[in-house]
């Protein structure tokens, strides 16, 4: 017998448990059913009303939220938010073709824009997010060839575009997105952040930027559209 059996085996003699006694079944049933945990009421919003939540819950954390409405507008948003920052006119973007399709040559030509993972001396990312949580504030990123993790936390100014399409009302709507849309399996690592980086650890007082980005602002595409 190896090890692997002895330990599950002794498991399931401590849990008063046989083989064929359904628990089995019953789990792999449960996997399959995704059964959802409580939403909570404000979650349970539709058009504006869900949109004006999610950007007050991001402004509440110290996020900054800004509209536009195509996505042609992007660019000039982000080179309008260095410029308001006193921030040089250079990003690190992720190879995503949402990001990549935007005119940044057309709209901001001043811009220096580099693609992939984040370099410490990067100090903006802009980065598509997955989905964001209007109940909380919260954007959903995932991992992936063309989303690097890096470009989350290594620079101090975070940007993420989201479109209006994107927001949902509660955390559960984000699970059954990500299984549509990666059915084969989960990405390896699914971020869900909200607000910069911060800590309270030192004396109790609150510090922006302490394990990532010290700004994160979100660029809101109001029109409706695929992601």
């Amino acid at each position: 017998m190896s090890s692997r059996k002895a330990i599950l085996g002794a498991i399931r003699h401590s849990l008063g448990r046989q083989r064929g006694d359904g628990a089995e079944q019953a789990v792999e049933a449960r996997l399959r059913t995704h059964d959802r945990n409580l939403v909570p009421q404000r979650g349970c919003l539709e058009g504006e009303a869900l949109l004006s939540l999610f950007s007050s819950q991001a402004e509440r954390v110290d996020a900054t939220v800004e509209r536009v409405a195509t996505d042609a507008e992007v660019p000039e948003a982000v080179a309008e938010y260095l410029k308001r920052n006193n921030l040089p006119p250079r990003v690190r973007m992720a190879p995503h073709p949402d990001i990549q399709a935007l005119p940044w040559a057309e709209k901001a030509p001043l811009l220096e824009v580099a693609e992939g993972r984040a370099d410490p001396q990067d100090l903006v990312s802009v980065t598509p997010a997955f989905a964001a949580v209007a109940e909380t504030g919260t954007l959903v990123l995932h991992s992936g060839p063309q989303t690097p993790t890096t470009l989350n936390f290594l620079p101090e100014n975070h940007v993420v575009v989201v479109r209006a399409s994107q927001v949902v009302g509660a955390y559960e709507e984000v699970w059954d997105r990500l299984r549509a849309a990666n059915p084969a399996a989960l990405p390896r690592t699914v971020n869900m952040i909200t607000g910069p980086s911060r800590t309270g650890d030192i004396e109790q007082r609150l510090e922006l930027g302490a394990h990532g980005p010290r700004r994160l602002h979100i660029v809101l595409i109001a029109e409706e559209g695929d992601s």
